[in-house]
């Protein structure tokens, strides 16, 4: 079995950003090379993902997707799913209808609802229909992105002016409309799910936001992600596991589970929560998540005693039980590498 890493750059990103992404993406390869895969590493820095598919089979080769565009055309992860899947090849995480609908905001809330999981209320509002939302504090957000683009402390708005400036702020950085949604003060947990039949819940991370006061500092920010030494990337603590009592850890494993059927997800996904008031509300559904190796995904999987290497190995042994060659053959899957 062959393992073909892919994942993509963009040109406009600063260097910091690229040279990140290289060094994470590289990690990774190492990674399935230590665990003995036959380990190709390709950076898609222009749109033609056709050019590097041709110089692999897909008859012995599993790609492990990690791009989340082709560069120079937005919104385009799931064309990435799509060429793989018109090429023959079999890849890592979810198809292109789970990527699809995890994109439109309105619509994964829709799908939640239909669920039967809480969401906050909200709404994708132009600046001219700010005057009729009346739910403060709220938080805006882009309404077809994920990484948290344009999400600051600004973005939690206590009134209709600061409401109009975040919506016009979506709708110029990004070309796209603006979600508003109840912004729900409390506890934010962040829940990684991997496996397929059955899917299994690795430990919760709670993102600890003590070290803040203000309601609108109490929010994972897009410094709190990308940029070291701002004040939410030092300030945030991730604990792993949470402090849950044992009726709350089931009642959020309950929603994270009814979440992961709900979107059809394949080998891994996040699923971010907050609880306020006794009730937990599904705020997003991140397929494809990021998974480099100082992530709340790979923390949470080393909890369960599984090192970086054997946690990308067990997502490759995932999908490989979907390959038309691979997957008739039965492969020992090691939970613990305390037994090794």
């Amino acid at each position: 079995m062959k393992v073909l890493v892919i994942y993509n750059i963009d040109h406009n990103w600063d260097a910091t950003e690229i040279n990140d992404t290289r060094n994470s993406n590289t990690v990774l390869a190492e990674a399935l090379a230590k665990e003995g895969f036959e380990t190709y590493l390709e950076e898609l820095s222009n749109p033609h993902l056709e050019c590097i598919l041709e110089k692999h089979s897909p008859e012995d080769t599993i790609v492990f997707n990690l791009c989340e565009a082709l560069p120079g055309i937005p919104f385009s992860e799931k064309t990435v799913t799509e060429i793989l899947s018109d090429r023959g090849f079999t890849y890592t995480g979810n198809g292109p209808e789970v990527i699809d609908l995890s994109y439109d905001k309105q619509k994964t809330k829709e799908r939640i609802i239909s669920l039967g999981i809480p969401v906050p209320e909200g709404a994708v509002l132009t600046p001219e229909e700010a005057g009729s939302w009346t739910l403060f504090p709220s938080i805006v957000k882009p309404s077809r992105e994920h990484c948290s683009l344009t999400i600051t402390e600004k973005s939690v708005v206590f009134d209709t002016n600061s409401l109009r400036e975040q919506i016009l702020l979506v709708n110029k950085e990004l070309n796209q409309p603006a979600m508003v949604e109840d912004f729900i003060d409390g506890r934010e947990f962040h829940v990684s799910v991997w496996n397929n039949n059955p899917p299994e819940i690795l430990p919760v991370a709670e993102m600890d936001f003590s070290a803040f006061t203000e309601p609108g500092e109490r929010l994972c920010t897009y410094d709190s992600k990308f940029i070291p030494g701002s004040e939410h990337y030092e300030k945030i603590e991730t604990l792993i596991p949470a402090p849950l009592d044992g009726h709350l850890s089931r009642r959020l494993g309950e929603k994270v589970l009814a979440a992961w059927k709900g979107f059809g997800c394949n080998d891994y996904a996040r699923f971010d929560l907050r609880l306020r008031d006794g009730v937990f509300y599904l705020l997003d559904v991140n397929p494809n998540n990021d998974i480099s190796f100082d992530t709340s995904f790979a923390l949470a999987a080393e909890k369960n005693n599984y090192s970086y290497s054997r946690m990308v190995k067990r997502i490759v042994m995932m999908s490989a039980m979907r390959h038309p060659l691979f997957g008739a053959v039965e492969y020992p899957i090691v939970t613990d590498e305390k037994k090794l």
